[in-house]
């Protein structure tokens, strides 16, 4: 018997019956996010904005990962953390 055969049971991956608008999915995933992670808006020079972006494109990795690397490793150097 192939291994590709249905399951006894089929996957569920939403329910169906009674479905989320986009909007209460994106609600829903905010909370989630505010759980655990706290949020800051900031304005910067441009040319710091570009330098981020630029280290984001090198790394491979976020703008948000960035920046908690970043106040990290600041942080660290005076002790704060």
């Amino acid at each position: 018997m192939p291994q590709h055969a249905s399951p006894s049971k089929p996957k569920k991956t939403r329910n169906r019956q009674n479905p989320m608008s986009d909007t209460q999915r994106q609600l829903s995933y905010i909370s989630r996010k505010r759980e655990a992670l706290k949020e800051i808006k900031i304005f910067v020079e441009p040319e710091l904005k570009s330098a981020l972006m630029s280290m984001c494109q090198d790394e491979g990795l976020s703008q948000a990962d960035i920046l908690q690397r970043l106040i990290r490793h600041e942080a660290e150097l005076k002790g704060k953390l």
